[in-house]
């Protein structure tokens, strides 16, 4: 669909960021700030959804080694990729490549909203599976109740495009959880900085603001729910 897309909206803001330099460097720093408490010069990184791989390259600066997977191979071959690196591109489901514990921290960014929920569940397992003990799972998606975030913002209140699942922090943390995961972190990043956000307080706010009709849910939710943002410890 993206191949798709790209072809027939080359003004895509995406292809402007890769096409820029600067651009690509401020995406890239403001994604570090996400993971900065996490990263060390001994840990695997994995990313699941690297698109052109730049941010998984600049990780691998601050990494051990670096994996990165997506459904196809987007990267511009006229630039080396660090010694370091290596990307493996897989079916959406079977990640055989990535052996079984052996993974410090993974990451996606703008991800689990294009999953199905039954596959969403499945995406988790695997997570699950390659993280060694005490590894996390760092993950960025659209929140539910400021959404939609894809084109049927423009004429619905629930997603119906490219978004099959927008969710809220209490509904990621209990699937999390039940998949096994023994501890999730809710996180905000403001001005570089990443912070915990008490959980009570955003059960509290979902349930609110979930009570709201369409229009006023969307309103309230921007101003008390942050996107959704959260670390999850195996």
């Amino acid at each position: 669909m993206y191949d798709e897309l790209f072809a027939k909206v080359p003004e895509h803001s995406r292809l402007k960021r890769r096409s820029d330099p600067e651009k690509t460097r401020q995406y890239n720093r403001s994604k570090t700030a996400l993971l900065s408490r996490f990263l060390g010069p001994d840990i695997v990184f994995l990313e699941f959804g690297s698109g052109d791989c730049q941010f998984a390259e600049e990780i691998a600066k601050k990494a051990k080694e670096v994996i990165a997977v997506d459904i196809s191979d987007q990267r511009d071959p006229s630039k080396p990729s660090p010694e370091n690196f290596r990307l493996v591109t897989y079916d959406g489901t079977n990640l055989d490549s990535v052996a079984s514990d052996s993974v410090d921290l993974a990451f996606s960014d703008q991800l689990l909203e294009h999953l199905h929920p039954d596959d969403a569940q499945n995406h988790i397992a695997l997570i699950l599976r390659i993280l060694r003990k005490g590894g996390r799972y760092v993950l960025r998606t659209p929140h539910a109740h400021t959404g939609p975030h894809d084109i049927s913002k423009y004429f619905s209140y629930v997603p119906q495009g490219f978004h099959l699942k927008e969710w809220t922090f209490t509904e990621l943390r209990a699937c999390l959880l039940a998949a096994g995961f023994s501890r999730v972190t809710a996180m905000r990043s403001l001005g570089g900085t990443t912070y915990n956000i008490p959980f009570s307080y955003l059960t509290c706010a979902e349930k609110l603001v979930g009570s709201c009709p369409g229009a006023l849910r969307k309103f309230f939710g921007k101003l008390f729910i942050p996107t959704l943002l959260v670390a999850a410890t195996k």
